[in-house]
């Protein structure tokens, strides 16, 4: 069980506050009360396991817990499985002269002959009840190294205790991991940073006054070490100015699609001697926090003032559009690697994402999309939508003349002579078109020249080769040449339906049939070539071609229809 916090232990000779003040026994540890319990239980009821692996960010006490281990076991007078840090062996570790502990700094001394050597000397006695290896930074061992450890590390001497410490614990061999008792470290919260550096003023005999202190709990973002460096750092400078960039002007730029505040932001921060490579990764480390704390927030670094304004942005600029920055500046730190002008790719990437229509990627796409669904929905009703114009067919090089009113089933104004008539409406039902008494001629006229051009390149191709040949006022029924085409007509269906509801009111269905004599007036009666228009041998004839005319030549399949729309007047030669 941890006692509590006392004031933090000075080293004499030594004039920086973290290592100065660093913790000299569980009872002056902060903000690992886990870590503590398990230990500090551990030793006071002779249950050490042989290997310990500790894991979590820098700065909150990995290796100096290791040293508090060290001293506990071979503490001559222990109190509750604390060390008492006066007797001659916590003197001798603290000092760094103890025969019983061995450090070793794993990122400098990686290869496996170092390795081997630690081990051979493991089965040396020392003078203490135990001898302990302190391994730092123990996902930098080679494979080989780690390979020579690991016998050793799995049957240690019975005297002997491993403890490795790392901050990527997803490095370390699986197999080592295994071996090894594991206690992950974590930030430390604001307050908890804040009565440190308070009792470490206190101890020290400084004047800090509040602002300077909550700067170094800001820039410690959760670690002890990085906050006294950080005191150290304003004290030294007789500042409290943050050494960090102020990024609200992006975020607001962000938010407010504003390129000009974006592009003078970062022209401000340059001008402040900001480096834009180090602007990139300082921003991206902010919106990170952000992402982190709208999916995740007991994952976030960021702490008091800071998690609470980062929290605030991610909120307004939403997890879609945090991803999107995240992976645009992701991509703007590796183009800047290579690039002449770094801070015209850091630009260039804001702009993007200040203004998405410049951006051809589907993320930005999606972001226009997203903004216009939202401006639609919020804009006021309109109390009557505007008439769509008729469309022309693809490719049809003459305008179909306008219909006059009757032709096209439009209500026409009665004559004083005539009495209107009145046209029935079910009780609660919206009024219907009249599209039910239209003749089968008139039906035929409005399909060819305004429902088929209303569908798709490839209905068309299927469209303009059939014919209507009976509307019974719900049911339109159309012609077709071949039993491909009939086939074909599935795939066209729903658009079909779609056109035919828009152009009549009425609910209609269609029905299909296969009308061999479609192919025999293709062989009487050739279709002329574009631009031109035979003339006609008859009235008969006159009538027959002015109807049919804008529909093109009727063919047996699609494929004969494809080849005549896009070779007009061609002949099939072999």
């Amino acid at each position: 069980m941890a006692t509590p916090a006392s004031v933090p232990t000075s080293i004499d000779g030594v004039t920086s506050l973290y290592r100065r003040f660093r913790p000299g026994r569980f009872a002056e540890l902060r903000g690992q009360d886990h870590v503590v319990r398990a230990l500090q239980g551990a030793v006071a009821r002779d249950r050490v396991n042989h290997a310990y692996l500790f894991s979590g960010p820098r700065g909150t006490g990995k290796t100096t817990t290791a040293r508090i281990l060290a001293k506990a076991l071979n503490c001559e007078n222990p109190v509750d499985g604390d060390a008492c840090n006066v007797c001659a062996s916590c003197v001798a570790i603290t000092r760094g002269s103890s025969l019983d502990v061995t450090e070793l700094d794993a990122a400098s001394n990686n290869g496996v002959d170092d390795i081997r050597e630690i081990t051979a000397g493991a089965w040396h006695g020392t003078p203490g009840r135990w001898k302990i290896y302190i391994f730092d930074e123990v996902h930098q061992l080679s494979k080989p190294a780690s390979a020579a450890l690991l016998k050793t590390l799995e049957e240690p001497p019975p005297h002997v205790i491993f403890v490795l410490a790392t901050t990527d614990p997803h490095k370390v061999l699986p197999t080592i991991r295994s071996r090894a008792v594991q206690l992950e470290f974590r930030l430390i919260a604001g307050d908890t940073l804040r009565t440190l550096l308070h009792d470490v003023q206190d101890a020290a005999g400084l004047v800090v006054d509040d602002a300077t202190t909550e700067a170094a709990v800001r820039l410690g973002r959760g670690s002890a070490r990085d906050a006294l460096s950080a005191l150290d750092r304003l004290l030294a400078t007789g500042s409290n100015n943050e050494t960090q960039p102020d990024f609200d002007g992006l975020f607001r730029a962000l938010m407010e699609s504003d390129a000009v505040g974006a592009i003078t932001t970062l022209a401000n921060l340059a001008h402040d001697g900001w480096d834009p490579e180090q602007l990139a990764e300082s921003f991206a480390a902010e919106v990170r926090q952000a992402f982190l704390l709208q999916v995740a927030p007991d994952v976030a670094d960021a702490v008091d003032a800071d998690r609470d304004r980062l929290r605030e942005w991610g909120s307004q600029l939403g997890l879609a559009r945090t991803v999107r920055v995240l992976e645009a500046f992701g991509r703007a730190i590796r183009e800047m690697k290579s690039a002449p002008e770094k801070i015209v790719v850091l630009e260039v990437a804001m702009v993007r994402l200040v203004k998405p229509d410049l951006d051809a990627s589907f993320d930005a796409l999606a972001e226009r999309v997203t903004k216009l669904e939202r401006q639609e929905r919020s804009a006021p009703p309109t109390s009557t939508a505007p008439v769509a114009p008729a469309l022309r067919p693809i490719g049809s090089t003459s305008t179909a003349t306008p219909l006059p009113p009757a032709a096209l089933g439009a209500s026409v104004a009665p004559t004083p002579d005539e009495d209107p008539v009145p046209t029935p409406v079910a009780s609660g039902a919206p009024a219907m078109s009249d599209g039910a008494n239209l003749s089968v001629d008139q039906v035929r006229q409005r399909f060819e020249e305004r429902v088929v051009p209303r569908t798709s390149r490839g209905a068309q191709l299927v469209l303009k080769s059939a014919r209507v040949i009976d509307f019974d006022g719900s049911r339109l029924t159309l012609a077709v040449a071949s039993e491909e085409i009939r086939h074909n007509s599935d795939q066209i269906s729903q658009g079909l339906k779609g056109a035919l509801d828009h152009e009549f009111r009425i609910p209609m269905s269609v029905a299909w049939v296969v009308d061999p004599s479609l192919t025999a007036s293709v062989g009487a009666k050739p279709s002329p070539r574009a631009g031109t228009k035979a003339a006609p041998e008859s009235a008969t004839d006159f009538d027959e071609t002015s109807a049919d005319d804008h529909q093109g030549p009727v063919v047996a399949s699609v494929a004969e229809h494809l080849i005549t729309e896009m070779f007009p007047g061609a002949e099939e030669v072999s």
